[in-house]
């Protein structure tokens, strides 16, 4: 029963749980009278997109850099969840792993609706490809994420009509290599129908974000062969460059810039439309007064003094990235580290910020490239890719590396490139580094933690597992 009631309540999106067994009345709209022309379609992807807020305003952030060497707490009442990941000891409770279920699984409940209902109405082919298009990338970017942080899990391509199909339905996890299968064809099969389409926003799924995010599924499946030759696609296609300013890619006004690939959209001033990134970056004191109303940090996610000293002499992100002292409401500047990427200073409300998260950007094409280079035994042509990031950066080129040292030169220039992004812990997972990155980094600071090899994936929600008992637990946990 109440694997019906989950999978019911994510299946449907646009309706409520009640709308399978009621007639409809005419006030009521629901799936059946809802999909009817483009405009609801476009409606119903936006509404799919909006789901992205959630998943990257905090969750991403948490698992992609506060479980490693980038970020800690500096907070006197952390949660139990939070201490967890900055702990990286992450247990099945955890609510920023439950986020990330749930908001993935109800992205792909709703972009399998849109999928299942096109054939259905009179649209032209070319919006129907869009449309087709368009959720199919969101469908494989949800996917990617749970497939990198729980390994297996179920697969659910279909949309659900009656309370049956769901009882029917084998919710069972299926294998990684199975998910990753999925994702291959859905990015595949969206790059082809969105090839040549004109979108509106970089908020949009297109051709060259569907291809950027298959090159990334192809470097964690060690495709490298593959990753080389979409990426270059990707480059050849001359349509995303490197901003010139690195610290224009983060603060207010970043919408629409060359580097952007896909973003995620917040607006300040709507209620539930905004970021928290402005908080959770900046430290936890009374006495600040770096915002509107003196609005305070939480001190959640803040540069730990080995990424403050990561970055060489001369790098420009480091200024664009980490701030070292903060204003008092006295008018001295105390020392202080803190995050400075997604701050919106211009607000006075938590969880109001209006500043874009970019989840895909050209400069990770470029590194990712060279990577796929570099295991392909290109190596020198390498340097030229990593290079071009480096040289934006303000820093000499690198040359005369090995296989090896070019590997661990790309580590440090995605470390530094994209703190605070949420990268960190999927490329030590991906290049199969972290544990004896973070094992080290706990020794150095007389920290008693250890990553053990069951937590290079993380523990299925316990709430999932008290829905349905099926899906059973990752080894370890």
């Amino acid at each position: 029963m109440k694997k019906y009631i989950a999978f019911m309540c994510l299946g449907l999106g646009l309706v409520s749980c009640s709308d399978f067994l009621s007639l409809q009345p005419e006030y009521q709209i629901n799936e059946v009278s809802f999909y009817k022309n483009a405009q609801d379609f476009e409606t119903a992807l936006t509404g799919t997109y909006a789901g992205l807020q959630g998943l990257h305003d905090a969750a991403i952030v948490y698992l992609g850099d506060l479980t490693t060497d980038n970020a800690e707490i500096r907070w006197t009442s952390p949660t139990v969840a939070e201490t967890e990941l900055d702990e990286m000891n992450p247990t099945p409770a955890n609510g920023f792993l439950n986020t990330v279920w749930t908001t993935s699984f109800a992205t792909i409940a709703r972009s399998n609706n849109i999928l299942s209902r096109l054939d259905a109405v009179n649209l032209t082919e070319a919006q129907k490809n869009q449309f087709r298009g368009e959720a199919l990338f969101l469908r494989a970017y949800s996917y990617f994420y749970l497939v990198r942080l729980f390994g297996n899990v179920p697969i659910v391509e279909v949309a659900f009509r009656s309370p049956n199909e769901i009882m029917d339905f084998d919710m069972t996890r299926r294998p990684a290599s199975d998910v990753y299968n999925l994702i291959v064809k859905d990015l595949t099969e969206s790059a082809s129908l969105l090839n040549g389409v004109t979108l509106a926003s970089k908020s949009q799924a297109s051709a060259g974000a569907a291809k950027t995010l298959l090159g990334k599924v192809y470097l964690t499946t060690k495709q490298y062969e593959q990753a080389k030759n979409v990426l270059k696609e990707v480059i050849d296609m001359k349509k995303y460059s490197l901003q010139s300013e690195y610290r224009r890619l983060f603060i207010n006004g970043n919408d629409e810039l060359p580097e952007s690939i896909f973003e995620i959209k917040y607006l300040a001033g709507n209620v539930g439309e905004g970021n928290s990134f402005s908080s959770i970056f900046t430290p936890a004191r009374f006495d600040m007064a770096m915002f509107p109303g003196n609005m305070q940090g939480s001190g959640r996610v803040l540069p730990t003094r080995q990424m403050a000293s990561a970055y060489e002499a001369g790098d420009l992100r480091r200024r664009a990235s980490i701030g070292d002292s903060v204003r008092l409401v006295t008018g001295r500047y105390e020392r202080d580290l803190h995050g400075l990427k997604f701050v919106d200073f211009t607000t006075g409300i938590v969880g109001d910020g209006g500043i874009n998260f970019t989840a895909l950007r050209y400069a990770d094409v470029l590194l990712m490239y060279a990577e796929a280079l570099n295991e392909t035994g290109n190596t020198q042509e390498a340097f030229t890719y990593l290079n071009m990031v480096r040289n934006r950066a303000g820093l000499q080129p690198l040359s005369g590396l090995s296989k090896s040292e070019i590997a661990l030169a790309l580590e440090q220039e995605r470390r530094v490139e994209f703190f605070l992004e949420g990268h960190r812990w999927f490329d030590l997972v991906r290049t199969g580094r972290l544990q004896a990155v973070m094992n080290k980094y706990f020794q150095d600071n007389g920290l008693k933690f250890t990553v053990a090899n069951h937590e290079l994936l993380m523990p299925i929600p316990l709430r999932e597992i008290d829905i349905n008992p099926n899906l059973g637990q990752n080894p370890g946990y």
